[in-house]
Parts: C-alpha cells; structure tokens; sequence
C-alpha cells in the first residue's frame, strides 16, 4: 500500500514534471527557435532573458530545485517500477517503461547541456550562437542532441498524460483517449520546434 507521504511525493513529482519543469522545456524550446531568424534574433533573445531581474534566484528557485526534486525522484519511481511490458503489450504499458527510459536519457542530456552552457557561462564563456554553433558542429554531438531533445519532449508529452490522469482532469476512458491524441500531437509539434533549433545552430543559414 501506498503511504500518504509516498502519495504526496508522487503528486509533487508530477505538477513539477509540467509546472514549472514542462513549462521551462517549452520556454527554452521557443527561445532556441529563434536560430531559425539567424544569429542576431537568437542572441537578443538570449540578452533579453539574460537581463531578466533576480535571474539567479528565479533559475534556482522556479528551475533547479524542482528539476532536482523532479529528477532524483523519478529515479527512485524508475527503480521500483514493476513494468508489465513483458506479459501485457497494451500501449499504456509501454508508455509507462518507456517514460522511464526517456526520464534516464533526459537525466544525462540535461546533466551534459548544463555543463555546456550553464557552466561554462560561469567560467567566462558568453552563451550565444556562436557557443551553439560549436556545440553542434560534430555530427556525433548533434545526433545525441537530437536525442536529448527528442527524449525531453516526449517524457514531458506522456507525463503530461499522467498528469491529467492523477490530478483528475481526465478520468473517463474517452477524456484518457482523447489526451492521448492531444498529448500526440504536442509531442509532433514541439519536436518539430526543437529539431528546426538544432538543425539551425549546425547548418547557419538553413532557414534564413
């Protein structure tokens, strides 16, 4: 049995996926998606957040922590998981392992992304397109970008799902259905956003 302390940490772990976790990762995909105007667009835009007030303490406090929070749990859910895919194939099934899998991936490609820019930001490094540019310049690192990214949309989208499901937005199996559509759809459309930023830093001038 579940205990109420288990329950509310589950509870927590799944509003912090979407708010304000999910909301950052569609933030931070439209913002990218500035390369798709060229350099100079991406860069103001990347000023532009970069001058926001109290930035320190919105990133620790509306980002990093609940990432943490987030991240470290969903390890421990991973860990315990008892997954049915080899006896029962139904989609949901696999939808539930593979929200794991992607939730490790994410883990990694988050872990390496902030060492890329976060930290070398702090050693003096200016984050811009150029710093992209170089970032995405082997095609080995574009891959496992692409990867990376592919990896966060899709454990946003399907935990989005869940999200709805556990906080009794959806309850009826048409409503679950009809989500699982939506949540589709969401996953196309933001992979599409993502993948155009990436292909924008690696081949400048691409869609300009």
């Amino acid at each position: 049995m579940v205990s109420k302390r288990e329950f509310l940490n589950r509870k927590l772990h799944s509003l912090l996926g979407v708010i304000p976790v999910g909301l950052f990762l569609v933030q931070h995909l439209f913002l990218n998606h500035f390369a798709t105007r060229g350099e100079e667009a991406f860069n103001s835009a990347v000023g532009f957040m970069g001058n926001l007030p109290f930035l320190i303490v919105l990133e620790f406090g509306v980002i990093y922590l609940p990432l943490i929070f987030h991240a470290i749990y969903g390890l421990y859910i991973a860990y315990t998981a008892k997954n049915n895919t080899s006896t029962l194939s139904y989609f949901r099934n696999w939808m539930f392992r593979l929200q794991r899998i992607s939730g490790v991936i994410v883990l990694i490609f988050i872990a390496w992304h902030v060492y890329e820019t976060r930290i070398q930001a702090a050693l003096g490094q200016e984050v811009n397109y150029q710093m992209m540019y170089d970032a995405l310049s082997s095609p080995y690192m574009l891959a496992f970008y692409i990867v990376g990214v592919i990896a966060a949309i899709f454990h946003f989208s399907n935990g989005l799902w869940s999200f709805m499901v556990s906080w009794g937005i959806t309850q009826s199996p048409t409503s679950q259905k009809i989500s699982s559509y939506v949540v589709m759809i969401i996953f196309v459309l933001l992979s599409v956003v993502g993948i155009r930023a990436l292909l924008a830093f690696s081949h400048p001038g691409l869609f300009t």
